[in-house]
């Protein structure tokens, strides 16, 4: 059985009608036209899926893999010659490493009895960052006040690195994630400059080991002995770096808008704290704009659970974002059920490949609304939330601004 493919390419990313909204066409691709040819910014054609399923498959199947987008048939994001995050030399070195090896050495340090340590210490700093917010006066904006800050903390202080460099690696981050915001010669000397900091600060560690994840690392060895590279531990600096603030802030961001935007569910929460872990989880799943989703390339011909072949030498963009809203997979997925258990969501990915710190993200999450809700209980928006702005041009699309005020 052959699914129903449209005859013209999609250009993709898709557009959304509004800030807090999924775009229009997800629900009669995943009806109609699941396996759907789309056209990337760089021009080359790829394949969007956008069920539940197939999703799921994509993102576990040893088929599809996430290390043969440097192939030269690959289908490339962007026409930079930079490459994208998924074919930058970040990317490679951590390939070159192994992933089952480097996951197994990193992943030692994200288990959920340290990320529990981390819960009084992270509930202190949004503390102290509500503080500043309510002293600056209202309305205010609550990404440069709490969202953005919050998680560059909590990562710097678990990697080691120096808070005071957060304005540089923000900047090498968003170029690192550029689709289209910034032009070839800029993304190059990010990944150039981000690389060479890494570097140095290593070798600052290897003279002088603190308590932090970097001393640990390049103290470990694997099961036969052997340390990692210098080139994966700056890579892994600089990954980690990456998903480390800039996602969990989009998140913090967005969650807090989507919660707002219905009094309800925020006077829900009010009245039960005890939904706060399952809200969050909502918050993931329901979540319309998370980013532009994870490529794999196809190295034998699959067969995915909607009927299509995918034959090999294709590209495929697995829409997490669109699949966590699959009525196959979820009762009324387009509501938001703040108590909503189970919640298989896909937002971190799934298989060997899934968001190694998603612990983290939700541990963050969790505190961060769990301290709103305690400190600023009439807390609302300040703006109409349809006036919303979304970050264009990279591969995530936060909210630019969240004012607000209480």
């Amino acid at each position: 059985m052959a699914a129903n493919q449209q005859d013209e390419p999609l250009r993709y990313p898709l557009p959304s009608p509004g800030p807090l909204t999924p775009p229009a066409e997800w629900p009669e691709l995943r009806q109609k036209c699941p396996v759907a040819p789309v056209t990337l910014p760089s021009g080359d054609r790829a394949t969007l899926l956008t069920r539940y399923a197939d999703v799921r498959l994509a993102l576990s199947d040893p088929r599809l893999s996430r290390e043969g987008l440097a192939r030269p048939d690959a289908a490339r994001i962007t026409a930079s010659e930079s490459g994208s995050v998924f074919d930058s030399p970040m990317a490679r070195a951590l390939n070159a490493e192994g992933h089952e090896r480097w996951r197994r050495m990193v992943g030692r340090w994200f288990t959920a009895k340290r990320m529990r340590a981390l819960i009084p210490k992270i509930e202190a700093t949004a503390d102290r960052l509500v503080d500043d917010m309510v002293a600056h006066g209202q309305p205010a904006d609550l990404v440069p006040w709490l969202a953005f800050p919050l998680p560059v903390f909590v990562i710097c202080d678990m990697l080691g690195v120096p808070e005071r460099d957060r304005d540089d690696f923000k900047r090498w981050s968003d170029a690192f994630l550029s689709i289209s915001k910034y032009p070839t010669d800029e993304v190059r000397s990010a990944q150039t400059r981000f690389a060479e900091y890494m570097s140095g600060l290593i070798e600052e560690k290897r003279r002088d080991p603190q308590d932090d994840l970097i001393s640990e690392l390049l103290a470990a060895t694997d099961a036969e002995g052997r340390p990692m590279s210098d080139l994966a531990l700056a890579a892994t600096g600089q990954a980690l770096l990456l998903a480390g603030h800039e996602t969990t802030a989009g998140f913090i961001t967005s969650m807090t808008a989507t919660l707002l935007a219905d009094r309800t569910r925020w006077e829900r929460l009010l009245n039960d704290p005890s939904l706060i872990r399952s809200a969050v989880e909502e918050v993931l799943r329901h979540e319309p704009h998370g980013g532009f989703g994870m490529l794999r390339y196809v190295h034998e011909d699959t067969e995915v659970p909607s009927g299509a072949m995918l034959p090999g030498g294709t590209t495929v963009v697995c829409s997490m974002a669109a699949a966590n809203r699959d009525a196959d997979a979820f009762e009324d997925a387009e509501d938001m059920d703040l108590g909503r258990s189970p919640n298989a969501h896909l937002t971190f990915g799934v298989g060997p490949h899934s968001c190694l710190g998603q612990p983290l993200a939700r541990t963050e999450m969790q505190t961060v609304l769990g301290v709103l809700l305690r400190r600023l209980p009439t807390l609302e928006h300040a703006v109409d939330p349809a006036g919303l702005r979304r970050l264009e041009g990279q591969l995530t699309t936060p909210l630019v601004e969240l004012p607000v005020r209480w």
